[in-house]
């Protein structure tokens, strides 16, 4: 994943006739992490999505290099048919290959739900499904939002291993999160210091 790039120069969002966040910069290449903190509200999924290209920016600019592959609330895995097959849908979308997906499923303790009908799983099973899709995807770029939802301290360590990997193999990682993650991110960015109405 040499190469990976992820640049923010400036960046003001607004949603809603409203200015969410103004003056955001951020530089990551191959390894790095950053963390977006602030309450419900300030922007976080607003500023991920900008970052994935899914909302252009008021002002400012975004420059990616590499595959973007985003984790939000969103589960985007078909209910009716098996984690496996849901999943290798996606992993073919990506042009990722069967040994992905199982190394994914793997990585997220999912292998023995592999045959379980999506609509089957559990709160927990189910983000780490979304996880294992962003793992096996290939993309350089993992942007995560609330990743620690619905996760037991079990799951959350295995989120940590998982990004863990990924920043050794040269990929960049930015997550979203009101509380604390088991992630390496050696930057941070507080919304609320970027609100119009901050000093």
């Amino acid at each position: 994943m040499t190469g990976a790039a992820l640049r923010l120069d400036d960046v003001a969002c607004v949603r809603g006739g409203r200015m969410l966040f103004r003056g955001v910069s951020l530089s990551l290449t191959s390894g790095g992490g950053a963390m977006l903190t602030g309450p419900n509200g300030a922007g976080k999924s607003s500023l991920l999505r900008l970052c994935a290209g899914l909302l252009p920016a008021f002002s400012g600019s975004v420059m990616r290099s590499g595959g973007v592959a985003l984790c939000d609330e969103k589960l985007a895995l078909d209910n009716e048919v098996s984690l496996h097959k849901a999943l290798s849908f996606w992993a073919a979308i990506d042009r990722a290959d069967a040994a992905q997906v199982d190394a994914a499923m793997d990585a997220m303790a999912l292998t023995p739900l592999a045959e379980v009908p999506v609509r089957m799983l559990s709160t927990g099973q189910r983000k780490r499904a979304m996880l294992a899709r962003v793992i096996a995807s290939g993309a350089a770029i993992w942007l995560l939002d609330e990743p620690g939802n619905g996760l037991d301290t079990v799951s959350l360590d295995l989120l940590g291993q998982a990004v863990g990997r990924h920043l050794s193999a040269g990929g960049i990682v930015v997550a979203a999160s009101h509380q604390p993650l088991p992630i390496m991110a050696p930057v941070t960015i507080h919304l609320p210091d970027h609100q119009a109405d901050a000093a």
